[in-house]
């Protein structure tokens, strides 16, 4: 038995205990559970545990550590259609391995490392098409929303990192946009008052007019315009507003303009949805969940930015135990965070191993998975759709009984059916409650995903629903 922190003799039968077991998982993801395995007595036990003073077998605590794994959520798998979440890209957990052996700082200059994570940054600008940027990778869309809101704030008003916030401002956000923005705006000490929630469309897209209105009527107010946070793709509906129009608006009264693209804009970088992001080269920051739809494990988001002296304005600080050499500011003076891990790793091995023409493919596989859904579900009675086809991955529908038609009773029966499909277990779904009405909303952001799967979904559906 070892009686020190290293695995000594051990390491080797862990690591190969390690392997056997991430190989059978990958296996077991190719293809859905028929249903989702329940809490075992065992492990319940095994979680109530108090504190153990000794070890024990380095590959038996393995061995427990994979039970727990095992009887949990797993959004890697190919019919977990709820939320918005990762798949486990392979190649990015054997990153994410990597870089935790390491366990590289990036709070200042980490050499080699450094270097690719700007190279990262590039790449993913590239590939959405918001050229000239630069940007950091954070822990999630909530934190790099921050940090993009930061930076707004400092432009707005220089002297607020001195002497806070001294007069009203304002953010503008679409009535759907994603709350981590109104977070952001009481963390920065605004107030939830400062958020403008702006009419949305047919389509559920801001309406640039009433945009433009509300900030003229802010102005005349005497209320300073902060930020113009536009969507590229809502949680809710996976809605894009009008970029260009919006950018449009932010140039004219100097306002920084920022893209909450954590789940939607990668699809920028696809032949199928470029068009809807037009603009988006315009606007000063965009964040991007590489988590989400860019199938990375969790957690790696970006903020890019166009002005990246802006950020190191906005956190800059020039302490005596922090090296500051050459004109190149510490990732530290530059972010919220201190202690940063290689989070870029596991999208920069990504993009070297797959290519980003692969992405890009799993991407488009995505919205026609969504775009069969919508078609199936739009000529079945049985069914009720949004009037406008989805624009990116995210499916509204609803089940309709034979002979319902109040609206409050369709809500409610919706609602019981997505908690009866959960326990059902051959899809995982979540609700979402538009305009009042409740909804199913399944979403389609992991490259397993078959159109097998789709026809689990309305069977499931169908089965379950007609039961109720």
């Amino acid at each position: 038995m070892n009686h020190n922190l290293r695995l000594g003799d051990e390491r080797r039968d862990v690591l190969q205990a390690t392997f056997d077991t991430v190989t059978q998982v990958w296996e077991g993801f190719d293809k859905a559970r028929e249903s989702e395995p329940e809490l075992t007595a065992a492990t319940a036990a095994l979680l109530a545990e108090t504190l153990p003073e000794q070890g024990m077998i380095h590959t038996d605590a393995l061995g427990q550590a994979v039970d727990v794994l095992d009887q949990s959520l797993a959004q890697s798998r190919p019919r977990f259609l709820a939320y918005i979440g990762s798949s486990g890209l392979e190649i990015g957990a054997v990153a994410d391995f990597l870089a935790a052996s390491y366990d590289i700082n990036l709070a200042v200059d980490a050499r080699a490392a450094s270097s690719l994570e700007v190279q990262t940054s590039k790449w993913l600008g590239e590939f959405i098409g918001f050229p000239n940027a630069r940007g950091l990778f954070t822990s999630g869309g909530t934190v790099s929303n921050i940090t993009a809101l930061a930076a707004a704030r400092h432009r707005a008003v220089p002297e607020s990192r001195e002497m806070g916030n001294t007069g009203p401002m304002a953010v503008y956000v679409s009535s759907e946009a994603h709350y981590s923005n109104k977070r952001a705006v009481e963390l920065l000490g605004l107030g939830t008052r400062a958020v403008r929630s702006i009419a949305i469309d047919e389509q559920h897209r801001m309406v640039p007019a009433a945009l433009e209105e509300q900030i003229r009527a802010d102005m005349a107010a005497g209320v300073k315009p902060m930020c113009i946070i536009a969507s590229a793709g809502t949680t809710l509906t996976g809605a894009i507003d009008p970029l260009r129009e919006i950018a449009r608006i932010a140039q004219t009264y100097n306002i920084w303009m920022h893209v909450d693209g954590a789940y939607g804009a990668p699809a920028a970088g696809t032949d199928v949805a470029r068009d809807l992001f037009d603009g988006i080269e315009l606007a000063d920051s965009v964040t991007i969940d590489a988590h989400k739809w860019l199938f990375v494990p969790k957690a790696c988001s970006i903020v890019l930015v166009k002005d990246y002296a802006a950020l190191a304005a906005t956190f800059g600080h020039n302490e005596a135990y922090m090296p500051h050499e050459g004109e190149e500011p510490n990732p530290v003076d530059v972010t919220l965070e201190y202690s940063r891990p290689l989070r870029a790793l596991k999208l920069w091995l990504g993009f070297k191993a797959h290519g980003a023409s692969e992405f890009r493919s799993a991407i488009t596989k995505n919205i026609e998975l969504a775009q069969e859904t919508y078609s199936r579900a739009s000529v079945n009675a049985s069914f009720r759709v949004l009037p406008h086809r989805p624009q990116l991955s995210i499916v509204p529908l609803q089940h309709i009984p034979h002979g319902m038609t109040d609206p409050e009773q369709i809500s409610k029966h919706n609602a019981a059916l997505c908690s009866a499909i959960e326990k059902d277990g051959r899809v995982f779904l979540s609700p979402a409650v538009i305009d009042g009405e409740t909804w199913l909303r399944p979403c389609f952001t992991n490259f397993r995903t078959e159109l097998s799967d789709v026809d689990v979904l309305f069977e499931a559906i169908e089965d379950l629903g007609n039961k109720r």
